[in-house]
């Protein structure tokens, strides 16, 4: 019996899973934007030592998670489990960096929603009893997803007044049974929608219904509304698509208005970083949730947030063959405070 589901969508964590490290590591361009000092690491070098774009994105994620290792001042072989994605095809940048650990893993693609769904996974490994410690990780890099999905830099296309700037970044969090930090609360799984948008450079506008759609389920599965939480923070639907999803929400009779953020209008300074409706790609919310939301949680400047992460399930062939792009959002309910 389904003893801890609530409505169509929801469910609550009978105990509390413990956000007890984070860590995050950031490119140049994430480096030059309003939130720098929240960083663990920021790199000049897009390459970061590497060869390659897609070699890059795999040094960020194990750059994260040595990092949070470090800072957690724990082993490798004390992690139970790693649920970890990105954005490239087959999730390379999750599966290489984790070969010949011995860490357990469980690949994942949830697009840009895959930090969201990675700690939503984690957490309901954790509360129900089936391990410790689990790792919720996962990273975007610029140029490779440019290469995926999209033209070669050096290519020289024009981007659209609706385009996003794919985050250079990765973020990694323990998610674990007992300790201090941020608590888990509650979790609401989202349903894909597909409105019929079909332009890859206006990914804003194909995932604010699923935002929307997932946000009000959890208000009404759980009872609550924006009036409970600090802020409902969304992964990257940029300034575009988060402007939809307030009118979205207003359709409803709901007000958004004082408590909606978005990690891509977070991320970046759109007054002088050319980065047109703000920034996107898994990395974009996990380096703001694992730079600066937990931070503001863990010193109770926040008391409570619903990260909701937003992803375009879209790709290379899907766009090619005129396709519209499928969308999801997942979203967590995260309490701060060290008690």
């Amino acid at each position: 019996m389904a003893d801890h589901k609530r409505g169509k969508q929801s469910f609550v964590l009978p105990q509390l899973p413990v956000i007890t490290g984070w860590a995050s590591v950031a490119g140049k361009k994430e480096s030059e934007g309003p939130l720098a000092d929240y960083f663990d690491i920021t790199s000049k070098d897009t390459y970061f030592g590497q060869k390659s774009w897609e070699l890059a994105e795999k040094q960020l994620q194990k750059l994260a998670l040595d990092t949070l290792l470090k800072k957690l001042n724990m082993q490798r072989q004390e992690i139970g489990a790693v649920f970890s994605g990105d954005l490239l095809n087959q999730c390379i940048g999750s599966s290489y960096p984790l070969r010949n650990t011995g860490i357990p893993h469980a690949g994942l693609y949830g697009a840009c929603s895959t930090m969201a769904e990675s700690l939503m996974m984690a957490s309901m490994c954790v509360s129900g009893g089936f391990s410790d410690k689990v790792v919720a990780m996962t990273s975007s890099h610029f140029a490779s997803s440019e290469r995926q999905y999209r033209f070669p830099l050096g290519y020289g296309g024009q981007r659209t007044p609706t385009a996003q700037w794919t985050v250079t970044g990765a973020g990694a969090a323990m998610v674990c049974s007992a300790g201090k930090g941020p608590r888990i609360e509650s979790c609401t799984m989202g349903a894909i929608t597909d409105l019929g948008i079909k332009d890859a450079n206006n990914m804003g506008a194909a995932m604010a219904p699923a935002a929307w759609s997932t946000i009000k389920a959890h208000f009404e599965d759980l009872k609550v509304g924006p009036e409970d939480f600090d802020l409902i923070v969304t992964g990257d639907l940029g300034q575009l698509g988060k402007d939809l999803l307030m009118e979205l929400a207003g359709k409803d009779g709901v007000n958004l208005g004082g408590k909606l953020t978005d990690c891509g209008t977070l991320v970046f300074d759109q007054t002088i970083q050319d980065v047109h409706c703000g920034g996107s790609g898994c990395g974009c919310s996990a380096i703001t949730l694992c730079g600066y939301l937990l931070n503001q949680l863990n010193r109770g400047k926040l008391q409570k947030i619903l990260f909701c992460g937003t992803g375009a399930l879209l790709s290379p062939t899907s766009t090619q063959q005129g396709l519209p792009i499928p969308a999801v959002c997942h979203a967590v309910c995260i309490q701060g405070g060290n008690d």
